[in-house]
């Protein structure tokens, strides 16, 4: 391992870092440290918990640490990548709806992992090899942003972001009902349910999730929905949906969750899905620290929807 500590990674314990940058565990990178098998700046170091400065060259002799990097992920020329930003160290990916993002139950082929790493070659090595690259996900049903590590380092840094909730994920949301108020916060736990294993639920036994949502817009005609806009402050799975459903305003489409109900005789709300879109992701580069920020627009479904509100 040569790697130079980024900006996002300053101020990072020497033995997380060289854990994060190889996919070591904690106490394989403590042990390189005590067996002087690392330097920092040319200079052997014996602490662990050394503290690092950002432009710093730690160096690691990590020959004999981990196995093969094999998993379920082979390369899918054929799956569709819409990439609105690359550069070395990251991809931003504007995924469309039906696309599962990696492989899971179920859904072992045709992922967007798949497809970048046909694209990619190099994200094999990068992060679970499962889920090359992959530092967060979007539900199959919904589209919009998201982020792919292209190297090691970038995937520590953007992990560690995600971690500190200093990733801006902004949401557009259609949902039933007319809210009580304009601004909020859902804070409830989100875990699996004991009846049904591959559904979410509000749980004490879950983990903490809070979504703050704002209403753009109130519609009553067919029907009463609202659009909101929605921002995780942490990243549960189905979180928005498991959130929405909670407070009696669940996202329009969304069978799942409550969100599947019957229009009035002549009406159709066409989504065929959860409205639910990754509208906005603001990030800090993980290499030099810059703001990057992108936009995607509503795609032609979800548009078609709000048109026949009023």
């Amino acid at each position: 391992m040569d790697e130079i500590v980024p900006a996002a990674l300053a101020g990072e314990r020497l033995d997380r870092f060289i854990a994060m940058v190889t996919a070591a565990s904690r106490a394989e990178a403590a042990q390189l440290v005590a067996d002087r098998r690392v330097r920092v700046d040319g200079v052997v170091v014996p602490t662990r918990s050394r503290r690092l400065d950002p432009g710093q060259r730690v160096e690691a002799d990590t020959s004999g640490l981990g196995g093969s990097r094999t998993g379920a992920v082979r390369p899918e020329p054929d799956v569709p990548v819409v990439v609105v930003h690359e550069d070395s160290a990251v991809i931003v990916v504007d995924k469309p709806a039906g696309l599962v993002v990696h492989p899971g139950a179920g859904h072992t082929t045709g992922t967007l992992a798949a497809g970048l790493l046909a694209r990619y070659p190099e994200l094999a090595g990068v992060g679970d090899p499962s889920r090359p690259g992959i530092v967060h996900r979007l539900d199959k049903g919904t589209s919009g942003l998201l982020v792919v590590a292209r190297t090691q380092v970038a995937y520590a840094a953007l992990v560690r972001q995600l971690q500190r909730h200093e990733v801006d994920r902004r949401y557009l949301a259609l949902v039933w009902g007319e809210l009580d108020t304009l601004t909020g916060m859902v804070d409830a736990p989100v875990g699996r349910s004991s009846r049904e294993p591959t559904r979410m639920t509000v749980s004490t036994r879950g983990k903490q999730a809070r979504t703050r949502y704002e209403v753009i817009s109130t519609f009553h005609e067919p029907v009463v929905a609202s659009l909101l806009e929605c921002r995780l402050e942490t990243g549960r799975t189905h979180q928005i949906r498991v959130h929405l459903s909670a407070i009696g305003h669940p996202v329009v489409g969304d069978a799942r969750y409550g969100g599947d109900r019957p229009l009035p005789p002549g009406h159709a709300l066409p989504a065929g899905r959860p409205w639910l879109h990754a509208a906005g992701l603001r990030f800090a580069h993980p290499l030099t620290g810059e703001a990057m920020q992108f936009d995607s627009p509503l795609p032609a479904d979800l548009e078609s929807v709000l048109s026949a509100l009023s």
